[in-house]
């Protein structure tokens, strides 16, 4: 059994020969290969080159053409500053829609206009001719609390729930309709799953979470659905808070951070959602000894059940050891679906 077959067979409640490893590899992916990051988030091959070695030396079930945030903000002309060997940065103080009224004008980026969402297509078009039919193949959009606040900046889209609301849906439907075209060209060169980062959604508190994030999310991942992926959903941070909002959304994946512990995302999403985390990334993955990983992926695996895949609460860091990332892999193997 293949990596891809393993998590689609897994995600489809069918028995499998060992639990699917997950992990996200971004900068330590780079680090594989010897290349500086931002060779990583501009070079499509660079990006595919550095996720086959990654998956090839740890047995990964699949690869990802995530890199960072800053793909569609950037097509549809934010401001974004690169750096040599860190991941690129939004410049807060210059936002693309610092004022409100640019947002009537702004026009949706055709994802294959040459611009930077144009290299995650290829990225994913690559992938599929190298590994199409042996690993699982992930696309990676950004939901609409995070690309928000991309296009905004965070601290003003967070005062924004509160002064203007008409314009925080407005905006989101803007996101929404970008992000399904571009999931649409991802999937047209070939990924079977769409990531959805939403990390900005942590920081809402519940309350502004039910009423102006989770019906734009659930929007995005039925669209998603609806065009044959799977949604694999990634809100970094305590997601305490949206738990059960989570479940309800359909995703068949729900990514867990650290902050947010297993059993309450169980308790509070039913027993059918598959899980995937939660390790700290830091204190655990990258700090901690061989039988420290060991023992909290145990620990997750107990708290979530079979529904459940093994990997961190979020990117796997620089500087983790080799023998922690691959203390998971032992143990997914040592468990059957």
């Amino acid at each position: 059994m293949n990596g891809r077959e393993r998590i689609l067979a897994h995600l489809a409640g069918a028995p499998v020969d060992r639990l699917p490893i997950m992990p996200i590899t971004m900068q330590y992916a780079a680090d594989q290969i010897g290349v500086k990051y931002i060779d990583y988030v501009t070079d499509h091959r660079v990006l595919v080159e550095a996720q086959l070695r990654t998956a090839e030396i740890f047995d990964i079930d699949y690869v990802s053409v995530i890199s960072d945030p800053a793909r569609e903000a950037a097509d549809c002309g934010a401001k974004v500053e690169f750096f040599d060997d860190q991941p690129p940065a939004f410049i807060e103080d210059h936002a693309l829609l610092a004022e409100r009224t640019s947002l009537a004008s702004l026009k949706i980026p055709d994802p294959l206009g040459g611009g930077r969402m144009l290299d995650r297509i290829q990225a994913a078009a690559l992938f599929k001719e190298k590994v199409g039919k042996d690993k699982l193949i992930e696309g990676w959009i950004e939901g609409p609390c995070a690309e928000g606040s991309d296009l905004r900046g965070i601290n003003t889209l967070m005062l924004d729930f509160f002064d203007d609301p008409v314009f925080i849906r407005d905006l989101f439907e803007f996101v929404i309709e970008m992000e399904l075209r571009f999931a649409r060209a991802q999937i047209d060169a070939g990924v079977d799953i769409i990531g959805i980062g939403d990390a900005a959604a942590s920081l809402v508190g519940p309350q502004i979470y039910e009423e102006f994030v989770w019906p734009y999310e659930k929007r995005l991942i039925d669209g998603v659905k609806a065009m044959g992926a799977k949604v694999r959903l990634h809100i970094c941070g305590n997601t305490r808070f949206a738990l059960e909002g989570m479940g309800r959304l359909g995703c068949d994946i729900v990514d867990l951070d650290f902050p947010s512990p297993v059993h309450e995302g169980r308790a509070k999403m039913g027993p059918d959602q598959v899980l995937l985390g939660n390790l700290n990334p830091v204190t655990i993955l990258m700090d901690g000894t061989v039988q420290d990983v060991l023992d909290k992926v145990a620990q997750c695996h107990n708290e979530a059940g079979p529904r459940f895949i093994v990997g961190a609460g979020c990117e796997v860091p620089r500087g983790t050891p080799p023998e922690n990332l691959k203390a998971m892999l032992e143990y997914a193997k040592g468990v059957k679906g």
